[in-house]
């Protein structure tokens, strides 16, 4: 069985090849008698070749958008470091260290809880109904009763002062608030350390 190929190149801006060289091939079968087309690419592929390649490539992609999207979710866009050692709180904002704050965690005889944490509400204004109706402007609550907010004892700042909660001073307090807010709670956490 004989055959002969004849073909010649044409630049295309085809989906199927875009900006490459295609090859416009025709066979001739000389003992069957038929002629027989194949549009081949540059590389001697034909054309189902391309679109599955293109297929898989999207695809690829597409798995690749959706992993990252899911890690990127993971990943804090807003952190806020709380040292209990040292007193103090640095909020991050994708890596950059933006502020670095004195605070006041638990005094001694109470605790406050240590771990990783998202923002589980926010109050504009809260008063504890724990302890004596104390106000807790710009309240970020993260576990439970426990929350970093303002403080009108701003004098005891850089020292344990609270009942377990996180004290800023209030404008402080309210740039993170703010923060938190503009942010959303899934893209926030609060870490909190000896």
């Amino acid at each position: 069985m004989s055959q002969r190929q004849l073909c010649r190149e044409n630049r295309s801006n085809s989906s199927h090849w875009i900006g490459g060289i295609v090859k416009e091939c025709v066979v001739f079968n000389a003992s069957a008698g038929k002629k027989m087309e194949n549009r081949v690419n540059g590389r001697g592929q034909s054309k189902g070749f391309d679109r599955m390649k293109n297929f898989v490539l999207m695809a690829t992609v597409l798995a690749t958008a959706l992993f990252g999207m899911s890690i990127a979710s993971r990943a804090a866009t807003l952190v806020a470091n709380i040292d209990v050692s040292s007193q103090t709180m640095t909020v991050s904002k994708y890596g950059q260290v933006l502020y670095r704050w004195s605070v006041s965690t638990a005094r001694p005889g109470y605790f406050t809880p240590r771990g990783s944490y998202r923002p589980q509400w926010t109050a504009r204004m809260w008063y504890s109904r724990k302890y004596d109706n104390s106000p807790m402007p710009y309240s970020v609550f993260f576990h439970g009763g426990f929350a970093i907010h303002g403080t009108g004892a701003v004098r005891n700042l850089g020292r344990p002062a609270s009942h377990g909660c996180v004290r800023l001073h209030p404008a402080n307090a309210a740039t993170f608030y703010t923060m938190v807010n503009e942010v959303g709670f899934g893209n926030t956490r609060i870490v909190v350390t000896n």
